[in-house]
């Protein structure tokens, strides 16, 4: 029988044209009734997930030689769309208002290409492959004869058609859930019933209650996990212990936040008789709890990955195994998986030792602590640690070289603050604070960095198929739009923008540093580039520099973690065999792009989690004025940024003092009488008029700014 690939390796040759069925089955001389059924279940899988078109004279073709495009339509407020395709390697294609053909924001779909508009290709959607939410969360709206729902995800630029007696005896002002019953056609919008009142839009924990049913995040483990969890012990058994190096012996620490509770890496640091250092990353061996294919496995999958919204975590592990058994939690033996790595005085890795281990955690440090004993003069710090000052001075020395490395080869270090919204007991957001990253952080950052990279490497070298975290080359339109965008504002990228190398990017982030289009730069630049993503295929790492790159320090709260942990445990007792090696090839590629998407959805639910409880911590402020800096601007207003990260928008029609044009080339408004302009980084203040949370909007009005002539 014929695979996927050889289908598609057929159908990539220059002679070959669409064929029919009867004519792919002659091709492959298949006779038989079975052999036939077996081809027409592949072609249809393969056409269902984009990889092959069938045209409407029946006949089979990759996509790419019929002038198509598969992959994941991205909607705008303004009602137009982007098709973001599978193919990282590709750009992506417009597809205006009228050519969505019911397409709504996530569907996977067809695009036909029919050239350029500027930059940027343009398209029609011609095929909706996979549908991406059949239900959808937003606020209810009713009339007389009939209600709607207008979706909270503004990509969504469609109400729903509510039919009366639909409305599951929803109010006005609620947040529901509607599942669509009738999707989208030209000039029609789709149709649907509630199917759930979450409450009053404004009602204590609907907004995060709207979010987790927006991003469809898991809410509760199903039985059959709790049903395996009693079957797990509570501790590490005497069992447990054969065959593993036992380093309890070793000064061994964890570095988290305060409120961590899902601790999964500790490190140690001993010096040789060579004077090279002995970093020892020991992360926790989920993969002895939870066995491939148990219910706490198959759940593990589904998740992907643990989400941190504001007010809670919804964990890939129920907290049984993701804050106890699991966690490396201080003065308990913890079964780990273990990477001792070798650095020269340099910094530079020349040798590496894997193991199977048992761990007792000696301390359980903050990275306040940390930073106050390695930063700060409080002496009451060093003498409760006085056991471990030596130590941590030991890894900060480690990890300023392990960084310097980094940079050298061309590492790209963007200057973002973490910020954290602290709630009081009600969830309310009581202060927006900023989290300033120190040595702590820097420490168990380059540790992480170090031993990922050693492992992926190791594996490689191995040629054992394996799950690596691959961030490829920008795409090269969009490093020329960001050429000429830094250009306007004095800078510039020497060579040839599509052939861009890390460290000309690196240097522009240290020209920009201080200055008033530091924060700007930052940000188009993070855009421009790709994004990180799993791949069972090595590519390398762009922003980081690195050649071999995976993620193997997170089991507990990331799944690629933990099929790499199963392949390193396999590899210490001389596999995985060549069955099983043939096994992961095959499932690979599903897992990485699953685990892609779960991590998405994560980033996507986690910042809007954020900006929610960030707007409300303004809502009371209104009327108040706050000193900040413009990051942006645009034909109808600029917007401001202040010193809590919350950012607004000045829209022009309030600037009552002048006319004012956009000049693009320069990112400026300025006032056609008095000169006056606005441009990024300039300094102004503003007053809080409107903040509403339920459509993350900020709008300020401009209290003093930067006088004529400014630029």
């Amino acid at each position: 029988m014929s695979s996927r690939n050889k289908i598609k390796e057929v159908m990539r040759q220059k002679a070959y044209k669409p064929l029919t069925f009867k004519e792919l089955s002659a091709l492959f001389s298949l006779k038989d009734k079975r052999g036939m059924k077996g081809l027409q279940g592949l072609l249809d899988d393969m056409e269902e997930s984009g990889e092959i078109i069938k045209t409407r004279y029946q006949r089979y073709g990759l996509p790419e030689k019929m002038n198509l495009l598969v992959g994941t339509l991205q909607g705008h407020t303004n009602g137009f769309g982007f098709v973001l395709p599978d193919d990282p390697g590709e750009e992506d294609v417009f597809i205006p208002a009228g050519a969505l053909q019911g397409g709504l924001h996530g569907d996977r779909v067809v695009a036909r290409i029919h050239g350029s508009r500027g930059r940027s290709r343009e398209g029609e959607v011609i095929r909706i492959l996979k549908r991406a939410n059949e239900q959808l969360v937003g606020k209810y709206e009713t009339s007389k004869h009939f209600g709607f729902v207008v979706p909270d995800d503004k990509r969504i630029s469609l109400d729903i058609f509510i039919p009366r007696g639909a409305a599951k005896g929803a109010k006005t002002g609620d947040k529901v859930v509607a599942h669509i019953t009738r999707w989208p056609e030209a000039r029609r919008n789709p149709e649907g019933k509630v199917v759930e009142v979450l409450g009053p839009a404004n009602a204590p924990g609907v907004d995060n209650l709207s979010i987790i049913k927006k991003y469809d995040l898991p809410e509760d483990f199903p039985p059959e996990v709790s049903t395996q969890l009693p079957t797990l012990p509570d501790s590490v058994q005497p069992d447990d212990l054969t065959g593993r190096r036992d380093l309890r012996h070793l000064l061994t620490i964890t570095i988290d936040g305060e409120d961590a509770k899902d601790l999964d890496d500790a490190v140690s640091l001993e010096m040789n008789k060579k004077g090279n250092f002995l970093l020892g990353v020991h992360i926790a061996d989920v993969a002895h709890y939870v066995r491939e294919g148990s219910p706490l496995d198959r759940e593990a999958l589904e998740r992907g990955t643990s989400v941190y919204l504001a007010d809670r975590v919804i964990p890939m592990f129920p907290t049984e195994l993701s804050n106890d058994l699991c966690s490396l939690n201080p003065h308990m033996d913890r079964l780990t998986q273990s990477v001792v790595m070798e650095l020269s005085p340099e910094g530079q890795v020349v040798g590496h030792e894997f193991s199977e281990s048992v761990i007792k955690i000696d301390e359980r440090m903050t990275y306040t602590a940390v930073r106050g004993i390695l930063e700060g003069e409080e002496p009451g710090l060093k003498k409760r640690y006085a056991h471990l000052v030596d130590l941590l001075q030991r890894m900060a020395r480690l990890a300023r070289l392990l960084r310097r490395r980094r940079m050298d080869r061309g590492a790209i270090d963007f200057n973002f603050p973490e910020v954290k919204v602290l709630l009081d007991p009600d969830g309310k957001p009581r202060e927006i604070k900023r989290m300033e990253r120190s040595i702590a952080e820097e420490i168990i950052e380059e540790f992480m960095l170090a031993c990922n990279e050693t492992v992926a490497a190791h594996f490689h070298g191995q040629k054992i198929p394996f799950l690596y975290r691959i961030h490829e080359r920008p795409l090269g339109e969009k490093m020329l739009a960001f050429r000429d965008f830094i250009h306007n504002l004095g800078y510039i990228i020497p060579g040839n923008p599509k052939k861009i190398d890390t460290h000309h990017l690196q240097k522009l982030l240290r020209e920009a540093t201080g200055k008033k289009e530091e924060k700007v730069i930052n940000t188009i630049m993070l855009r421009t580039l790709q994004q990180a993503r799993y791949s069972e295929a090595h590519a390398g790492h762009f922003g980081l520099a690195a050649e071999n790159y995976a993620h193997f320090t997170s089991p507990i709260r990331r799944y690629p973690d933990l099929v790499i942990h199963r392949i390193f445990k396999e590899s210490l007792t001389g596999g995985p065999d060549k069955k099983q090696q043939k096994k992961l090839q095959k499932r690979l590629p599903d897992i990485a792009r699953h685990t892609s998407q779960r991590e998405r959805r994560a980033m996507e639910a986690e910042r809007e989690s954020v900006d929610y409880k960030k707007i409300q911590f303004m809502e009371d402020r209104t009327g108040e004025v706050f000193p900040g800096i413009i990051n942006g601007v645009t034909s109808f207003g600029f917007f401001v940024e202040l010193d809590n990260t919350v950012e607004g928008l000045v829209h022009v029609s309030t600037l009552e003092d002048d006319y004012y044009r956009f000049i693009q080339e320069k990112y400026l408004l300025k006032g056609e009488r008095s000169g006056r302009t606005f441009g990024i980084g300039d300094e102004v203040e503003v007053k809080l008029i409107r903040a509403n949370k339920e459509e993350l909007q900020v709008d300020f009005q401009l209290v003093n700014g930067p006088l004529a002539g400014d630029d």
